[in-house]
């Protein structure tokens, strides 16, 4: 029975509380993904467990931002070594992708990657991820952690009403544009009827669960050195990819240092470049130079969009591999850069250009446990779907990450073979006095930084409590210098700053603000969340 009620209808302002809990939590973009993370804990899993079992079941219960193609980052705090950690575990170009070969076969646009197809696909890392970080610290089985994913794909699960809004829209773009022989496996898996599901259907991804099982069965073996590596590399010598078996034998996910300012006492952590995380240490070096007395003004938000407009000018400039980087990335936030970038600040909105510093379509989750450790998660396929690639009979999506490679030769990011790419995936991680206050991000392509600013300064800056902090209205600088804010943003502020020389325009369409979560553990160990109120987000815990 079609229900009489439209779920996206959003007439009234909602509430929405931080969750308390003692015994574990599980923030996640579906509810479905935060169970499994939730079933794991109970099972006797940790923190680790929880968030591999919810990544896994995110590539089941949101395909359209992430799946079994993606690569992944994650911060995890150790409470056994009162460490925390950081994984790059993104997937470089293919080793016969190159600029010349691109260009020669005539795959570019106007000069520019593609953004479809077999040309942008780099070796996927999540799997990879999953297996490093259960080997390292998780309690249970990697076949244990996948089960609840398998189940999903094998039983299937209603679909959500903001999954259900996405997945429409991927459809139709793709009837448009994704016409090839090389999609059609995409729109066997996703779009069987031709068309997406809506709210209260239930999906089913046999193909997925199968992919998993055989994942968890072989540690990730299977996916890297055996059956479905065979596959993935048959599919792409079909259709005139570069992927070949042998990049996906060669990967190995990096175990790397975060990177980290102070920020009024906290120090706030990222993942280092080839990752745009220190787009938000950038600008968070910068504000810290000021003073902000009230969330709500013109001049706060003023000075973040020119701090973020210069940690962009820096980022674009610099970030790539950090093999093929010219600049130790610490240089970029040297507090004495920080402090020169702000002096350069002035009233009104400036075009920003990168300095010399002096020498010296995604999933975001958090979990906790109730012995301490946390983690700090993201996993993409970059936009929406990906590439439209999807390996038959395995239900992989493939990531389209290459798409943001360069073909000019000038550039920072210039594609080469065995290079990785400037990465916009970014987990969070707060800390104060050496101990670990919790983990946080904000998912959205090239929002992300931006978002975990204003997060950062809400909890930081004002006192908000978790919930109240992924809530707040938020802001968008575009690339082309325009400057999105949220429906509900302060009308007299956005006027305020268009007399700033800011291009403000509002915009009804929440997700593009990015889709949050956050947890903080207070001193009695008790841990307080918070979800984004954005999408179908749900918290999970006991």
């Amino acid at each position: 029975m079609k229900t009489v009620f439209d779920p996206l209808a959003q007439k009234y302002p909602s509430r929405r509380f931080p969750i308390y809990a003692r015994g574990g939590m599980v923030n996640c973009s579906s509810p479905q993904a935060s169970a499994a993370g939730l079933e794991v804990l109970r099972r006797g899993g940790n923190a680790i467990d929880a968030a591999v079992a919810a990544a896994a079941a995110l590539t089941v219960t949101e395909p359209t931002a992430n799946g079994l193609g993606s690569d992944a980052f994650a911060l995890v705090w150790s409470e056994k070594e009162q460490k925390l950690f950081g994984l790059n575990s993104s997937g470089p170009a293919p080793m016969l992708a190159s600029a010349e070969q691109i260009k020669a076969e005539g795959r570019d646009r106007n000069g520019k990657m593609p953004t479809h197809g077999w040309t942008p696909v780099t070796v996927p890392g999540a799997p990879k991820a999953w297996a490093e970080l259960v080997g390292h610290f998780g309690k249970l089985s990697l076949a244990d952690d996948l089960s609840p994913a398998v189940a999903y794909g094998r039983d299937g699960y209603p679909c959500a009403p903001n999954l259900a809004r996405m997945w429409n829209k991927a459809c139709e773009q793709y009837k448009k544009t994704l016409t090839g022989p090389e999609f059609a496996v995409w729109f066997k898996t996703f779009a069987p009827e031709g068309k997406g599901p809506e709210a209260g259907d239930l999906i089913r991804l046999p193909d997925h669960a199968a992919t998993l099982e055989a994942i968890g069965a072989t540690n990730a073996e299977s996916y890297y050195r055996g059956e479905i590596a065979r596959k993935i590399d048959a599919e792409s010598r079909k259709f005139g990819g570069y992927l070949r078996y042998e990049d996906l034998a060669a990967y190995e996910a990096q175990w790397v240092e975060p990177i980290r300012v102070n920020y009024r006492g906290y120090e706030v952590c990222e993942i280092p470049p080839n990752g745009q995380g220190i787009v938000a240490l950038m600008a968070l070096n910068i504000l810290k130079e000021f003073t902000f007395r009230e969330k709500d003004s013109a001049e706060t938000c003023h000075r973040q969009l020119e701090a973020i407009k210069i940690a962009f000018a820096d980022a674009f400039r610099y970030v790539t591999d950090p093999t093929e980087m010219d600049i130790d990335c610490h240089r970029l936030l040297d507090p004495a850069y920080g402090a020169q970038r702000a002096r350069e600040m002035t009233d009104r909105a400036q075009v920003w250009s990168h300095a010399i510093p002096p020498k010296s379509g995604t999933v975001y989750l958090c979990c906790a446990d109730g012995e301490g450790n946390m983690i700090s998660y993201i996993q993409s396929n970059y936009m929406g779907f990906g590439s439209g690639i999807v390996v038959d009979g395995t239900g992989i999506s493939l990531q389209n990450r290459g798409a943001d490679f360069s073909l000019d030769p000038a550039d920072m990011n210039f594609l080469k073979p065995g290079k990785r790419s400037y990465h916009t995936i970014i987990p969070g991680f707060l800390m104060k006095d050496g101990a670990p206050v919790g983990p946080f991000g904000v998912m959205g392509a090239y929002m992300q930084p931006q978002g975990h600013v204003q997060v950062v300064m809400n909890y930081v800056d004002f006192h908000m409590d978790p919930q109240q902090a992924l809530d707040a209205p938020r802001w968008q600088w575009l690339r082309d210098g325009r400057v999105r804010v949220e429906s509900c943003f302060d009308p007299e502020i956005a006027r305020a700053l268009q007399q700033r020389g800011h291009e403000i325009g509002f915009d009804s369409d929440t997700p593009i603000f990015g889709r949050g979560q956050m947890i903080v553990r207070l001193s009695n160990g008790v841990l307080v969340g918070g979800t984004e109120s954005r999408t179908d987000s749900n918290i999970a815990c006991f």
